[in-house]
Parts: C-alpha cells; sequence; structure tokens
C-alpha cells in the first residue's frame, strides 16, 4: 500500500480541534485527494491511473476532497451506493495550489466578495467550487473543524482526470478492514491515511479561502 498510515488516536491528538482547516496527506511534490465511485469508474481509474472510463463524465462536476474521514462520512466508509470504491489520488503539489487558487465559494460570502453580483461573476467565470462543511469523526458525528471539499468543472476537470495526476490507489480493501474497527467502536485500532495541516503560502490564497489553520 503506497498511502502512509497512521494511529487514528495519536493524529486526532495533533490535529486542529476547531476551525477552517485543510488536512492532507503531502510531501514536497505532491498531495493526496479523495474520492469514491462505482466499481466500473474506480477500477477503471486505479489500473490505468487517470480517470475517463467505466462512465466517468467530463461535463459533470467531481469533488474531490483532501481530508480521508471527510470521505468516509460522506461514503458511508464505503457503503453508500455508487461510492463503494475509495481512491487515493496522488496530485501534483502544484496542481493542488492551482485549483485552490481558483475556488470560489458555493454561497455568498460578505467578507470574501464585494457583493452579491461580483460573487456571482466569479462563480459563472471559475472552474473550481469551495464548501467548508463540518468534519466528521469516524463514527459520523460532527466536529467543530471544518473540512474542505473543491468541485471541479470544465477545463480543471480535463487537467485533472489527466494531466495532474501522478497515481491512483484503490484503497476499498484498507477501508474495508478500518470500518470493522468504526463498527465494534475499536478506534485504538483505527488506522487512517497520515494527515497534517496543509500550509497555503499565498497569503491571498488562504485569506480568500478563510483558512483559521495552515495561512502564511
Amino acid at each position: 500500500m503506497k498511502l502512509i498510515t497512521e494511529s487514528f488516536a495519536t493524529q486526532n491528538k495533533r490535529w486542529p480541534q476547531s476551525g477552517r482547516v485543510i488536512l492532507a496527506q503531502s510531501d514536497a511534490d505532491s498531495v493526496i485527494v479523495y474520492q469514491a465511485y462505482r466499481p466500473s469508474i474506480g477500477h477503471y481509474a486505479a489500473e490505468h491511473g487517470h480517470f475517463g472510463g467505466g462512465g466517468f463524465s467530463m461535463s459533470r462536476m467531481t469533488w474531490i476532497k483532501p481530508n480521508f474521514l471527510w470521505m468516509m462520512y460522506r461514503s458511508g466508509w464505503g457503503t453508500k451506493e455508487g461510492q463503494e470504491v475509495t481512491l487515493a489520488i496522488r496530485l501534483t503539489r502544484p496542481a493542488f495550489n492551482e485549483i485552490l487558487s481558483a475556488a470560489v465559494h458555493s454561497n455568498f460570502n460578505p467578507s470574501v466578495y464585494s457583493s452579491h453580483d461580483a460573487w456571482k461573476q466569479a462563480v459563472e467565470t471559475s472552474n473550481v467550487r469551495l464548501q467548508w462543511d463540518p468534519d466528521h469523526g469516524p463514527s459520523g458525528a460532527p466536529l467543530d473543524r471544518r473540512a474542505i471539499q473543491l468541485g471541479l468543472r470544465g477545463a480543471i476537470v480535463e487537467k485533472y482526470a489527466r494531466e495532474w495526476v501522478l497515481d491512483i490507489e484503490d484503497i476499498s480493501e484498507f477501508v474495508a478492514v478500518q470500518r470493522k474497527w468504526v463498527a465494534a467502536g475499536e478506534l485504538d485500532q483505527l488506522l487512517t491515511p497520515s494527515e497534517t495541516v496543509y500550509s497555503v503560502c499565498d497569503t491571498a490564497v488562504a485569506g480568500r479561502l478563510g483558512l483559521e489553520h495552515g495561512g502564511p
């Protein structure tokens, strides 16, 4: 398994417990994001190292999540219909930063946009949507911490699907094993991908994202 894992209990002690923060597994060259798909799309992507087969649509918005536990909440730990295959997608770090720099909030935020019309224009001209949602613990309980998810469409989807991917790993079996520990309430046995606060060095981007941890 290429993904680096670590005890959830150990990581939970060091993660911020509140505020808007990007938790991710990253290094100097890459960032891991997660998606969950039906088998036809997921297996094709893992086998070929890019998206485009099995029914994947370039014309629809696709959402990526750098936070593993947020992905697990959304997919029911890989049990929801159409989300049975969990993928760990390794993107180039410059690509992930480009996505962040192009992100526009899904809802009007008066602290970021000068007017509702200015926000609408930004939405129309950007191919990346930004949402901050309550993060969730392994059992699904909401937390004070906020997790980011990013919706990609148009030209960004095409770059994401083929140009920006370094590799794609099917981690469904890992998810299934960890799901059993969660179901048994034995969180001391739970392993999750090793994640730390992702730093956004660009002051303007960090401010527009509204980061409360990981800004300049």
